[in-house]
């Protein structure tokens, strides 16, 4: 049995009977039998509460949990322990109930058990903490009679005019009794509009908030003094779950304890394990026969369920359970994916002219004529021998499905597309605010962190114990210089990792390159290219994925050392610095196939060695770009099949059944306790915590980069970022509605930092892509060639004009193959891919002319690309305004309307005051016109007319 802290400190010669044993033996009298005697017979409690969603009145709801831990006295168990906490009970407490004949004989003198003093001050802090928000009109009931055993709960309520109260401090835009009709289209558009709703109706939820609505109550921010204005007719219902969830949340972070001199709200007790967890209920039970209908079960049936990922999500309903920051994330990556239609459907058309046509190319057609007997310089030193070029017919002929002229002509549809998506949101984003009130919204200053508050306190400390000064601090950036300092270093560390194992793969590429060279085989021989990038590029995608994990938590532990001041701040810098990091895990392998690879092999007699005996890496006679294809698919593919959707179902299924597992060892074996149904925050306890919204944003914003970054090299990029999202959408929406606990509402208007980015991602798109086409492609040379080399217009001639000769007598001594007579025949000159001067000129294999007018052009078709799009992306971006034209003429009209509706009660106000006063004016005429000599019978008429305005 615990004892209260009240009358534990007394003396040891006090420590006899008192009013504890008393109270301990009143409660194990005939009545405590008997009232247990008549619970056991009466109706189930539980369902009164509706396990627990209410107190145990079944009246007031619970709108907060708060968690914590405690340790039960060795001596026996200890029965329930409710406390309520109320208006009429103010920081009362009901002491711990003993087990009969345990609790006096442990008061009358035995030995204490071990005083756990940590344990102590946690409890202390929480009576200290859970007081004063009652003084903050919260009322609170504690239950530790619970499946969870060490585990107890307390449970809030927010009464009437605490919600009112914190409805006015938050300016929380509450609809009216005012209502309007929302303006409608009219003529054809009208018409479109009708046959549009009769399409899509088979693919629309079926949710109340989904439907279309021609009237819109007027919403104004809650204020006590004008309660009139709003539609009170059912205060249970005014106030939703989540907006009262808000509110408490509030109170949470506003209340504080001041134990130790160190104000603690609920942030700085949850991270020093006063309380283990902080978290609003679920509305109920979302499967099973006879679950009553809530909006979570609504939610699992149209919007968390594969059976309709054709559907469209019901956004209303989701901003109304979860809050409008999450609402925003699921609104943006639905216009994302509807974005990705168009582009996927064009890709799909691009990819098809490339198949339709690669017959019909002549240079892939050259490569693949075994007549044209071209004999390629090795690939490696004396173990490599020499090759036909049609050996490479294969990936000459896939490199043309690839880049062919119509991947340019993709390139600029995906810039423009890129805007219009950016726009499109904009628009999209302004229609939500003003359906859901944010139109007059502004972030307020958050609550400080609480790991700055401790970091303030530590220098206050300081300084008032050097220069005895208590002024309120501040952290300067001196203070956190060694935190930037780290930050820095880290960063570039981590960024010097990724390069290094970069590297690393390219070591492997290059031995293993020439480890299948060896090979006697022909077929061996063509399949060494395939062979090699495959594997390298699953050797990416592993580190890749095991890196984003490791950069994750380093980005997060580099930002907590700088102890950003509020939550905002935290998660800002946090999102730059993951995001930076895992662009650069997850390009850089990229960017080394598309821009560095083949560009510094050198020449056959001077080539580029790495540690004096690999060469560096060519790009086949096709060019990389077909290489470039396969590492982009098999990485974006990859990350979105194992990190995206197998991490994000396995991890919280493997998480939770640990903690299955964990809290069936802890359970009691005795049979009612395993038969008694949990309560709404047990379960909900079981779940996993929140983690916020920053892994599905970066996880979506590197696939944009996919998509956008490289999809002249991989045209059917937006079919399997399309793919992928009609399931991510429904995973995460899955996650949300069953695996996690409910998270608290948070307002917003936008999508925060992350629509930055995205403007940010979509500019390097139209750079990256002109590079890509212009150096990585042979779109240009191609050009070059036809109109200044070719002699009949057409491409014949390109492969040999491409192509430089060598002379093997000038191989450098101990490079030569071993086996010069492995093709059948002896050869005196081979062929590389280059623009060089040949053996036979003055100046042998120095750069030749064409080299310059190929660069020329690339430079040219870099710059005019650049330009061409930016200008057409800054024409689309002019051409659509942010703010649709009905939205901004809807939000004129409830300006207009709520002046009026003011204007009207100043009006009606004026009235009653000339009504009152005229009344006045009129009963002190009548009472001036009696004669002064009034008989007595009339005085008391007198006197009624002087008391007649002040009754009223």
């Amino acid at each position: 049995m615990r004892v209260n802290k009240k009358y534990s400190c007394l003396p040891a010669e006090e420590k006899g009977i008192h009013i504890i044993n008393i109270r301990a033996i009143e409660d194990i009298g005939y009545d405590q039998h008997e009232s247990t005697l008549l619970n056991s017979l009466s109706k189930n409690p539980d369902a009164d509460c509706k396990y627990g969603l209410y107190f145990r009145d079944g009246k007031r709801k619970v709108d907060y949990i708060l968690v914590y831990h405690y340790k039960k006295s060795s001596s026996g168990r200890t029965l329930a322990r409710r406390v309520h906490h109320n208006d009429s009970s103010a920081r009362s407490t009901k002491q711990d109930q003993p087990l009969p004949g345990k609790g006096v004989q442990l008061e009358m003198g035995e030995s204490e058990p071990h005083v756990d003093y940590h344990e102590d001050d946690k409890r202390f802090r929480r009576e200290e903490y859970e007081g004063n928000l009652v003084e903050a009109g919260l009322e609170l009931e504690r239950d530790e009679d619970t499946k969870i055993h060490g585990v107890g709960f307390v449970k809030i309520h927010a009464p009437w005019n605490v919600l009112c109260r914190e409805a006015e401090f938050l300016k929380l835009k509450m609809p009216t009794k005012k209502m309007y009709q929302i303006n409608q289209t009219h003529g054809l558009l009208k018409k479109i509009n009708s046959v549009i709703q009769k399409i899509t109706e088979p693919i629309q939820p079926k949710v109340a908030e989904h439907k279309p609505q021609t009237v819109k109550r007027l919403s104004y921010p809650f204020s006590r003094e004008k309660q009139h204005l709003f539609d009170l007719s059912d205060r249970d219902s005014f106030f939703d779950s989540k907006t009262r969830s808000t509110i408490v949340y509030e109170i949470l972070k506003r209340t504080t304890c001041t134990k130790a001199k160190y104000s603690m709200g609920i942030t700085s007790l949850l991270a020093n394990g006063v309380y283990s967890a902080a978290y609003p209920l679920h509305d109920g039970d979302y499967e099973g026969e006879n679950v009553e209908p809530n909006d979570r079960k609504l939610l699992c049936e149209e919007w968390a369920s594969y059976g309709v990922f054709y559907k469209y999500q019901p956004i209303d309903l989701v901003r109304k359970y979860f809050g409008e920051k999450i609402g925003l994330y699921f609104a943006w990556l639905g216009v994302y994916t509807q974005m990705l239609i168009p582009a996927s459907i064009v890709g799909i058309i691009v990819f098809l002219y490339g198949c339709a046509t690669v017959d019909e190319n002549i240079p892939s057609m050259e490569m693949c004529d075994q007549r044209n007997n071209i004999t390629m310089c090795p690939l490696c030193d004396r173990t490599c021998s020499y090759w036909k070029m049609s050996s490479a017919c294969a990936t000459a002929r896939a490199s043309h499905l690839f880049d062919n002229p119509a991947t340019v002509f993709f390139s600029v549809f995906m810039a423009l597309w890129a805007a219009t998506f950016m726009e499109h949101w904009k628009r999209k984003q302004m229609r939500l605010n003003y359906r859901w009130d944010l139109t007059g919204f502004e972030e307020e200053e958050d609550h400080p962190r609480a790991e700055y508050e401790a970091k303030v306190l530590e220098k206050s400390l300081r300084k008032e114990h050097k220069h005895k000064e208590t002024d309120k601090e501040k952290l300067t950036w001196k203070d956190r210089f060694p935190a930037y300092l780290t930050n820095f270093v880290g960063i570039i560390f981590m960024v010097g990792l990724t390069f290094a194992i970069v590297f690393g793969v390219i070591i492997y590429r290059i031995s293993t390159a020439a480890a299948l060279a060896i090979s006697s085989t022909p077929s061996g021989r063509s399949s060494v290219r395939v062979t090699v990038t495959a594997t390298a590029v699953i050797i990416n995608l592993v580190v890749i994925i095991i890196l984003d994990e490791v950069y994750g938590c380093i980005a997060r532990w580099l930002t907590q050392i700088e102890v950003p001041k509020t939550d905002k701040n935290f998660e800002e810098r946090l999102i730059f610095k993951a995001f930076l990091l895992k662009f650069v895990n997850a390009y850089t392998p990229i960017f080394y196939v598309a821009f560095f690879k083949g560009r510094f092999v050198g020449r056959p007699g001077d080539y580029v060695y790495i540690f004096h005996s690999f060469r560096m890496e060519e790009c086949a006679p096709g060019g990389c770009l077909m290489e470039l294809c396969i590492q982009l698919s098999i990485i974006m593919l990859g990350k979105q099949l194992i990190q995206n959707n197998l991490f994000e179902i396995g991890i919280p299924k493997m998480k939770k059944f640990i903690r299955y597992m964990k809290l069936k060892r802890r359970r009691s074996l005795d049979h009612e306790e395993h038969v008694k149904k949990k309560q709404r925050y047990e379960v909900d306890y079981n779940l996993e915590p929140f983690a916020g919204l920053t892994p599905e944003y970066m996880e979506m914003i590197i696939q944009f980069g996919f998509v956008t970054l490289f999809v002249a090299s991989f045209p059917l990029a937006p079919l399997f970022a399309l793919l992928n999202n009609i399931i991510e959408i429904r995973l995460d929406a899955k996650k949300f509605v069953t695996e996690l606990r409910r998270p608290v509402a948070v307002r917003a208007k936008d999508i925060g930092i992350w629509y930055n980015i995205l403007r940010g991602i979509g500019k390097l798109a139209v750079i990256i892509n002109a590079f890509v086409i212009s150096f990585t492609s042979d779109f240009i040379p191609r050009l070059v060639y036809l109109y200044m080399y070719s002699e009949n217009g057409t491409m014949h001639g390109f492969v040999n004009h491409t192509l430089s000769s060598f002379n093997v007598s000038d191989f450098q001594a101990g490079t030569a193959p071993n086996d010069p007579m492995d093709l059948g025949y002896e050869v005196q000159i081979c062929r590389y891919k280059d623009y060089r001067e040949p053996p036979w000129s003055e100046n042998k294999y120095d750069i030749s002319k064409d080299f310059w007018a190929v660069l020329a052009a690339r430079l040219a078709f870099v710059i005019v690309f650049q330009n061409l799009v930016m200008f057409m992306s800054d024409f689309v971006d002019w051409i659509i305004p942010d703010i649709p034209k009905d939205i901004s003429q809807q939000i004129h009209k409830e300006k207009v309307l709520m002046v009026e509706v003011f204007m009207r009660e100043e009006q009606g106000k004026l009235q009653m005051l000339e009504t009152w006063k005229d009344k006045d004016k009129k009963k002190g005429e009548n009472c001036n016109n009696h004669s002064p000599r009034l008989s007595r019978s009339h005085s008391g008429s007198l006197s009624s007319c002087h008391s007649y305005p002040l009754d009223v």
